[in-house]
């Protein structure tokens, strides 16, 4: 988190494995009408250029569950476009209405916050 709010490109991608998969939003989405997440380096690279580089992002924890080498968190995540109004969207756990893939840089599968 402290890497996308900083808008460190380089710090956030060091955080993924060459087989690390990013799906935000998971499932089907106008961003990726497939669902099948963005996979590889290259791909969540794009993933930064396309959408995480394209205004600030702030982050605001409510809770977190830690689980293993995994961890749900419970916030807010905010964001400012430039050519938008600010906008913010809640994110949850898995039971919750909108899901978030927010984990600890130690997962095995290089899972993100975005």
């Amino acid at each position: 988190m402290a890497a996308v709010e900083a808008g460190d490109r380089a710090a956030w991608l060091a955080l993924f494995t060459d087989d690390a998969v990013v799906e935000d939003p998971i499932g089907p989405s106008p961003l990726n009408p497939a669902g099948e997440g963005r996979r590889g380096q290259e791909a969540i690279a794009g993933f930064w250029d396309e959408i995480i580089s394209m205004g600030q992002v702030r982050f605001t924890l409510r809770e977190s569950y830690a689980c293993g080498n995994e961890c749900a968190n419970v916030g807010r995540i905010s964001t400012t476009c430039p050519t938008a109004t600010p906008r913010s969207s809640r994110a949850s756990t898995p039971t919750g209405s909108t899901p978030t893939a927010a984990s600890s840089p130690s997962a095995p599968t290089g899972s993100s916050t975005t």
